[in-house]
Parts: C-alpha cells; sequence; structure tokens
C-alpha cells in the first residue's frame, strides 16, 4: 500500500512528546481533580451558602437529604438517593438529566470493553511495526491494512446496536417518569396542565367566546371551555423593566454613598440622566446631576406611568394569542393531540407551557415575522459558524501540531527541537483551553439569537440553544477542526512533491485526498485523548464552585454589594441545561467517531461520565435549581442527536475501511446500511414513544353540552385570566433596599423630598369591565414576611431596611422579585405558582361595571394561607355575602368556602395591627428591630407612585380571590 509522500516522517516525529504529553496530562489531570475533590471535602461543612444553598430554602416536601459535617459526609446521600426521589427533590429536568448522564456513562463504558479488546489487538498484532513510534500511534489502525480492518467493521455493528439499545431502554424509562409526572399531585392540580394555548388567531376570533368555536373546530363534541384572549400591553413591560432597572441603580448609588456607617462622603453621586427618560432634554446636555435626587423623582415618575398604563390598557386591542382551560387535563390533552396537524383558521393549538415559561414579548408575533426572524437567524448562525473558521483554522493547524508552525517559521523550529517537553506540554494544553474558552460566550449569543428569532418559551429557547450549540461545536470543532488539518497535510503533500520537479496538476492527481483524510484523522486523535482528559478537570472544578467561591469573595471585600446583591448572591444558582447537554452531546460524538480510529479515546470519555454522574448528582440535589421546568422535554432533543452522532461516526468507519481495507471493499460496503437502521430506528421510536410522552390522553371522551355548560359556571374557580395574563399587568414593582448599617443617614439624604403618594385610594382596585385578562391591583393589602398583612392606611415606607441578619436568600425565597429567577414558579420552596383545587366552587365572570369583583377562594393551595390574611370589613358591604354570577344573567349567593359555618367575626380575628413594621421583624423584640424610613419618601413597600407591592417573604398571587379585592368595601 503506497504511503502519502513523507507520512512516516511525519508520525515518527510526534513520537517521544506524545507520549511525555499524555503521561503528563493523564497525572495532572487526575492529580487535580482529586485535588479539587478533597478541597470541597473539607471547605462544605464550613460553606453551606455555596455548597448547599437548597438545603437552606426547599421547604420539608423538596429538599434533599441532610447533609452532615464530616468531611466526606456528602458522599453517601449521593450514593444511596434513588431516581424516585430525586423527582421530587429535583425536579423532572434534573431526573432526566441525570438519567441521560447514567446513560453516558454506561455506553462508554461497554463500548470501552468492545473497542480495548477487539481494536488494540488488533492493531498491535496486525499493525506494521516502524521504528520510533509510540504506543499512542501504534494502537490506531494508521498502519494496520487489509482484511484485519474487519475488525473496524465488526465493531461499527456492536456500536451502533450498544447505542440504539441504551436510548431504547432510556426511551421506555423516560415515558415511565412522564407518565409519573402526569400522575403526581402537583401536575394533576396545576392548571397548565388543563390548558390549551391557541397562536395565530385571525382578527375575527380575537374574543373569548371565538377562542370557543376555534376549538369546536377541532373537536365538536368538547365540553365549554374557561377562556381568555391576550390584551395588548404595548409599552407597559419596559416601563417595568426601566423602573426595576433604575431602582438597581438607585440601591448601588446608596450602598457606595452610605458605604461608611458613620460618616457621609464631602460630595454626593452624581449621574447622567436616563436616555430613557422624556425629561432629560430639561439637563443641561453633557451635565452630571444629583443622582440620589434624580433616580427618586425617576423611581417615582415610572410608577406613575405604570399605573396609567395599568388603568387604561383596557382600551386595547386583542392579540392573536389567547388560552382554553378545561375541568379535565384528559380532555385538554386529547384536544390538543387532535389539533397536531388540524390549524383551524390558521391558528395553532398546542398544550400550554407554564406561565412562568412563556416568553410574553415573542408571542404577538405573526407566522410571517417568525419566519422572517428564523431566516435572519440561520444566517447570522452560518456567518458566526463561517467567521470562526479562521481562527479554529489557526488553532487546528498550528496549536494542535507545532510542528506546522515550525515548517513556515525557522526561529520557531529551532526553538521546538530544543524544547520538546515544553512545547509538548503547550500544545497538549492551550488548544483545549482556547477551544473550552468559546464554551462560556456562545450559550449567551445563541440565547440572544434564539429570542430574537421568535420561540415563545424559555424551556424551547434552551433546547434550540443546545441544538445550535450541537451543530456549531461539530461543525467547527471537529469537522473544520480536523478537515483543515488534512487541507494543511494535502497542501503539504503537494508542495514536497513539486519539489522534487513534479509539476502541480500531476502531484495533486497523485495525492489521495481520502487516505489523506484518514490519516490526518489518526493524527489529531491525540489531541482528543487530551481533551477527553481535562473534562475530568472541568467535573471538578464544577463541584468546587471555584467561581462562585472567588465572585463571592471579590464582591464582598472588593466592591460595595446592595442589599439585593447580597441576597441574589446567596440564591440558588439556576443550572444551564443547553450547555450541559451540549458537552455531553459534543463528547460523546467526538468519542463515537474517533473511537475507531484512537481506542484510547473511549476509556478517556467513560472515565469523565463515571466521574461527573457522581458529581452532578451533588450540584443538582444541593447547588443548582431548575429555572424553568419543563417536565424533562429536553430528552427528544437529545435523543436525535445521539443517533446523528452514531451516523457521522458510521461515516469515518466508512472511510477507514475504504482506505485501508481489502482489495474487495466488503467490509467498507456492509457500513452503509448502519445509519439507514439508526434512522429506522429513530422512527420507530417516534412511533411508539412520543405521543405518549407528550400527551397525558389522546382518546377524546363524548360530553353533554348541556351539563358542561352548567359544570363551565359552577364549577372550579377559574384562575385562567390571571395565571395566563400578562406579568405586565399585575406584576409587583420593587423597592428601593438599603442596609441597616445606615438607616441612620437616610433621613439627611432624603429627608423631605417627596410627598406621600401611597395614601389609601390611589389606585383603584378591582376588575375592568369586559377584559379577561387585566386585573388591576389595589392598594389595601400587603402581606408580611410572617403571613400578616398590613391594612390600607399604614404609614407608607420609602426604603426597604434590610438587617445584617436578613441578607439571605431564605427570608425573600417567596417574594416575586426574588424567587422568579431561583426555581420559585417551579414549586421548589412551596407550591407552585399555577396550582389550582379542583374541588374549589366558584364564580365564572367577572362582574362588569360594578364594585364587585369575582370572590375567591383566599386558601387555595397556590397561595399559602398565611399570604392572605383577612382585613376589617366596614362600610355599607360589611357582613354582607359574596355574590357571584351564574353566567346567565342572575345574580346568586357563591358556593364559596367562606360561607361555611364560618362568620364575618371569625375571618376579621386574625387581622393585625396598623403600622409599618416590615413583618419579618414583628416577632422580634424593639432592640432587635431595624424599622423602616418610611413617610417623608414617599414610596416603599406601596411605591413611590402608590402602586401595589409586596411585603418581606410572601404575597398575594391571585387577583382572583376574595380577599384580594375586600378593600373596596372599605368605607
Amino acid at each position: 500500500m503506497e504511503f502519502v509522500p513523507g507520512l512516516h516522517q511525519l508520525i515518527s516525529r510526534q513520537s517521544d512528546g506524545t507520549k511525555q504529553l499524555l503521561d503528563l496530562l493523564l497525572g495532572t489531570s487526575v492529580g487535580f481533580t482529586i485535588l479539587l475533590a478533597v478541597g470541597f471535602s473539607l471547605l462544605r461543612p464550613f460553606n453551606s451558602v455555596v455548597y448547599a444553598p437548597k438545603l437552606r430554602v426547599a421547604d420539608d416536601k423538596h429538599a434533599p437529604p441532610a447533609l452532615g459535617r464530616g468531611v466526606f459526609a456528602w458522599v453517601t446521600p449521593v450514593l444511596r438517593t434513588r431516581e424516585a426521589d430525586l423527582i421530587m427533590n429535583i425536579g423532572m429536568d434534573a431526573t432526566v438529566f441525570l438519567r441521560v448522564l447514567r446513560m453516558c456513562r454506561n455506553i462508554f463504558l461497554v463500548l470501552t470493553g468492545l473497542g480495548c479488546a477487539i481494536l488494540i489487538p488488533t492493531n498491535l498484532i496486525k499493525g506494521q511495526k516502524f521504528p520510533n513510534t509510540d504506543i499512542v500511534t501504534m494502537v490506531t489502525p494508521v498502519n494496520t491494512f487489509g482484511s484485519a480492518n474487519w475488525a473496524i467493521t465488526i465493531c461499527a455493528w456492536l456500536f451502533n446496536s450498544v447505542v440504539a439499545g441504551y436510548l431504547w431502554w432510556n426511551y421506555r424509562a423516560v415515558l415511565r417518569l412522564r407518565r409519573q409526572y402526569y400522575e403526581s399531585p402537583e401536575y394533576q392540580a396545576s392548571l397548565h396542565a388543563r390548558t390549551l394555548m391557541i397562536n395565530d388567531i385571525p382578527k375575527n376570533m380575537r374574543s373569548d367566546e371565538g377562542i370557543g368555536r376555534l376549538i369546536d373546530k377541532v373537536v365538536p363534541t368538547s365540553s365549554f371551555s374557561r377562556t381568555a384572549v391576550a390584551r395588548n400591553v404595548k409599552d407597559l413591560p419596559d416601563l417595568i423593566e426601566d423602573h426595576n432597572q433604575t431602582v438597581r441603580q438607585l440601591e448601588r448609588t446608596l450602598a457606595k454613598h452610605l458605604k461608611v456607617a458613620s460618616k457621609l462622603p464631602p460630595k454626593r453621586p452624581e449621574c447622567y440622566p436616563s436616555k430613557k427618560d422624556p425629561s432629560s432634554k430639561t439637563y443641561p446636555k453633557g451635565q452630571k446631576i444629583d443622582a440620589i435626587e434624580y433616580l427618586t423623582n425617576r423611581i417615582k415618575q415610572l410608577e406613575t406611568e405604570v399605573k396609567e398604563v395599568r388603568l387604561t390598557v383596557d382600551r386595547r386591542n386583542p392579540l392573536p394569542y389567547g388560552f382554553a382551560s378545561f375541568d379535565e387535563i384528559e380532555e385538554a390533552h386529547s384536544i390538543a393531540h387532535s389539533a397536531r396537524k388540524k390549524h383551524p383558521d390558521g391558528t395553532t393549538i398546542v398544550l400550554a407551557p407554564r406561565p412562568n415559561d412563556i416568553i410574553w414579548k415573542n408571542m404577538p408575533l405573526t407566522p410571517h415575522q417568525r419566519r422572517i426572524r428564523r431566516l435572519w437567524n440561520n444566517l447570522w448562525t452560518f456567518l458566526l459558524t463561517l467567521v470562526w473558521i479562521a481562527p479554529n483554522a489557526l488553532i487546528s493547524i498550528f496549536l494542535v501540531s507545532l510542528a506546522n508552525l515550525a515548517h513556515v517559521w525557522s526561529a520557531f523550529a529551532d526553538s521546538l527541537a530544543a524544547h520538546t517537553t515544553w512545547w509538548a506540554i503547550v500544545q497538549g494544553i492551550a488548544s483545549p483551553a482556547v477551544t473550552s474558552l468559546v464554551y462560556l460566550v456562545l450559550p449567551m449569543i445563541f440565547r440572544r439569537m434564539m429570542v430574537r428569532a421568535g420561540d415563545r418559551t424559555k424551556t424551547a429557547r434552551e433546547r434550540h440553544v443546545a441544538g445550535k450549540l450541537y451543530t456549531f461545536f461539530v461543525v467547527n470543532f471537529l469537522i473544520v477542526f480536523s478537515g483543515f488539518s488534512t487541507v494543511w497535510a494535502f497542501v503539504s503533500t503537494v508542495i514536497q512533491n513539486t519539489s522534487t520537479g513534479k509539476d502541480a496538476w500531476t502531484a495533486i492527481k497523485e495525492a489521495d485526498v481520502a487516505l489523506a483524510l484518514f490519516i490526518s484523522l489518526c493524527r489529531v486523535s491525540p489531541f482528543w485523548i487530551t481533551w477527553l482528559l481535562q473534562r475530568n478537570l472541568g467535573a471538578a472544578v464544577d463541584l468546587a464552585q471555584l467561581w462562585s467561591l472567588l465572585w463571592s469573595f471579590c464582591a464582598r471585600k472588593f466592591s460595595s454589594p446592595t442589599p439585593r446583591e447580597m441576597i441574589e448572591l446567596t440564591a440558588p444558582p439556576a443550572f444551564d441545561y443547553a450547555s450541559y447537554y451540549n458537552y455531553f452531546l459534543f463528547y460523546s460524538t467526538v468519542t463515537l467517531c474517533f473511537g475507531y480510529l484512537q481506542p484510547l479515546c473511549l476509556p478517556a470519555c467513560a472515565l469523565y461520565f463515571c466521574l461527573d454522574v457522581y458529581l452532578k448528582k451533588y450540584l443538582l440535589l444541593y447547588i443548582f435549581i431548575t429555572k424553568t421546568e419543563s417536565g424533562g422535554m429536553f430528552w427528544r432533543m437529545f435523543f436525535n442527536r445521539m443517533v446523528f452522532a452514531a451516523m457521522l461516526s458510521n461515516c469515518v468507519v466508512f472511510l477507514a475501511v475504504w482506505v485501508h481495507g481489502d482489495g474487495a471493499k466488503m467490509e467498507a460496503y456492509l457500513v452503509i446500511p448502519l445509519p439507514f437502521l439508526m434512522l429506522a430506528f429513530k422512527w420507530y421510536c417516534k412511533r411508539t414513544f412520543d405521543d405518549k410522552i407528550h400527551y397525558y390522553s389522546v382518546r377524546h371522551k363524548l360530553h353533554d353540552p348541556e351539563a358542561t355548560r352548567a359544570n363551565v359556571f359552577a364549577g372550579k374557580k377559574n384562575k385562567l385570566a390571571t395565571r395566563f395574563g400578562h406579568p405586565a399587568l399585575y406584576k409587583l414593582l420593587i423597592t428601593p433596599m438599603v442596609h441597616a448599617k445606615a438607616q441612620n443617614m437616610l433621613a439627611s439624604v432624603y429627608g423631605g423630598r417627596l410627598s406621600d403618594s401611597n395614601a389609601p385610594g390611589t389606585m383603584e382596585s378591582g376588575s375592568v369591565s369586559g377584559y379577561s385578562d387585566m386585573f388591576v391591583l389595589d392598594n389595601m393589602q400587603t402581606p408580611g414576611a410572617d403571613g400578616v398583612g398590613r391594612t390600607a392606611n399604614a404609614i407608607p415606607n420609602g426604603i426597604e431596611i434590610v438587617p445584617e441578619s436578613k441578607l439571605d436568600f431564605e427570608h425573600y425565597k417567596n417574594r416575586a422579585e426574588f424567587g422568579d429567577e431561583h426555581g420559585n414558579h417551579g414549586g421548589l420552596w412551596g407550591n407552585a405558582e399555577d396550582i389550582i383545587r379542583p374541588d374549589t366552587p366558584g364564580s365564572q365572570s367577572l362582574w362588569s361595571g360594578s364594585d364587585f369583583s369575582r370572590p375567591g377562594n383566599p386558601h387555595d393551595p397556590g397561595v399559602p394561607r398565611s399570604a392572605c390574611p383577612p382585613v376589617p370589613v366596614s362600610g355599607p358591604y360589611a357582613g354582607q355575602v359574596p355574590v357571584s354570577y351564574d353566567g346567565h344573567g342572575d345574580i346568586g349567593t357563591s358556593h364559596h368556602p367562606l360561607h361555611r359555618q364560618e362568620s364575618w367575626d371569625q375571618l376579621v380575628s386574625a387581622a393585625s395591627e396598623m403600622g409599618n413594621t416590615p413583618a419579618y421583624e414583628r416577632h422580634q423584640s424593639e432592640e432587635q428591630r431595624a424599622p423602616l424610613v418610611g413617610g417623608f419618601m414617599g414610596g416603599g413597600r406601596g411605591g413611590y407612585g402608590g402602586l401595589p407591592q409586596e411585603d418581606a417573604e410572601e404575597e398575594v398571587h391571585d387577583p382572583m380571590s376574595y380577599d384580594y379585592f375586600r378593600g373596596r368595601r372599605q368605607g
């Protein structure tokens, strides 16, 4: 067999350096991994904020197993916690993630046994021997020819069978987990489980009644549903975002200005007016102004604008999407299943996601806008991939093999010859390190791109980000990376041939491109061994949380963090599923492709997964949370790409046995069916499992229209409008927080700057007539951290004082401004946001044009009992029973639970006294209390503009509950 000219010399050059490099990396990787694991074990008992935040904030139902104070006390819970317990402790997404991790571990352990038992002996025994060839090169098929390459074909069939077998087995396991998820009490009691989302509604159907007619076109025998069409909130979300950013800016300004508790700086802080502020033109251009005064007035102005927009949003047009909720989960899922291929009047009907999963700004986009955005998004993705080819080519040509750089740089060639070991270390570390740095930037880029592309949900965005990352990595870091090494080798061969007197065209024709590609892949394979070994060190770094420790230390010691930032530092961080799924997929793809050419990649990958399966289990049990729960829907994305990875590896096998096989090429032809068999396997799994995974029921039951119509108005309380209304309509605005140590100096900084704008009655409460998803929050009730509410005429507080003992997420986990970003929507700290009680009767429709609001249940499981404390009822309606609309024009007595032998005296017996002390301090002694600064700022928990705010840990989420609007009946 004729080689590419100069091949033997190219291979022999790297023998000693490669062996030393692998020995060094194996030692350093294992050594540093053990060192980090021991360091973590020593630090963990003394830093629960970083290493076990979930133990402090999770409720009893969702808390992970307790940890002892011993150095290795964390090992036992990780080993003994089973999958059945994981679902409750960490959620469905994290449970499926760990199952995928265990599947990868098992796959590559089996492949390691097969590959090392078949390929390594074959290549060592049958391969041709050359002097100065190291063991790493000898185990590759670069020197193995003829019938010996049947071993690669046999391994290809075995490897594909192992991958398919584990995928099928785990597909069944995911199906079982999904059915358990559907049967769980939380899912059965959630509103989104029985709700449909209707997109792209035509203008003539954009009403509550129109949504019902659209569903009837899909399933004419469906029961009557509760429907809610969306309303246009226009610039309200931007106003709220601007308000929150301004509050944070004011907090940072105050934190720096009041850093020294005993002394104020001689100069007040200054800033430039915001470009978003319409009044910024009234200030001198280019001149700074007093920051505290400006930001305070800006916050008041924004709160007033938010209030005005909320009061006028009912005059705006409906949007092309809405929701429909049913009494039974089975019916909602069966209708969604029936509507998969039906698009009545151009609409799309799907199961509704969790309310916090929705990307609201993308919901109104038309199909045409989405197509255009996707087109541009794909174009930008292609350009990003194209732009990265140049630096990636330089890495693949020069960093992977420094000998290539020596060919064109004589001075470096002398240094390389003089310091072989040193440059071998640089070669093995520099290229993987540069490659890994891209991990940090690409997810953020693709996440923004997916939002601009029009993704409707955050979980869909994360799955698409994982898919885009995988595509980018495979193209750039696998195909282009390896291909450019081949191009360089091909060009070098042509140049070498022309130097002997041959013309260029003859030299090109004589060069075997397929053989050059095969040899290039074998030569680059040691890089992937070193890269996979480095992943073990990366897994240990994840466990040690070095970045969190460093960032927390620097933030506390070298800056002036605000109380809000200090609280957020102690919150459990969100787990980046998109990045980690991409890592696992890419590691698996690299190992499957190079495992045939370099069998040592198989144990390197198996070692990583064996280690990471336990480290990630600890991280998900005790440190990370799932920010937005999808119910394990990442599985299909992972499955599809694992099938693709197996098919791509078959192409590598075909190349290897084609260029080094026997003359008949039979071993190459037997590889051809494998990709088609994997496609058939994918189709089989889709047809067998997908419907059962995605739908609780696919069979539709017949309903009596008259009976279901009566049941709609006499049945469960309807929370559809508030749960699936735009958060900007009822989202609570945040209040500036200041550390208690600066409390005594606040009066001198703020005294008399704003009048009290938070007097009772400044915000009109109640429902807005005629619109199903607009509820303006009233100003009379704000629950405290201990569940005790304050009456409407409580003195407002301008700044929330946070004592040192309360600078912990544990005290604020139920407040939306903190909990929404750290897992509270998924129910990790209590009940999920859309939990309902199916047996709670209530009214269906809102009062139109009256002073009454819909009665509700103040003890709904979705809102803690303490979050809805009763308040005194006075005025002309005191003592009257709530009334409801029966759906037919008659007013009747509600079946609300308040009517069950429960007197109004009992309802008001637990009402708290008036006052402005924060709820979480009401149980402290007078000496321990750190009262809020109130009155002179105007705002505080009630806001600068008189808008409703939440107080301390718990809040009233449900504007539909009766207690929420009882303030309208006072006086």
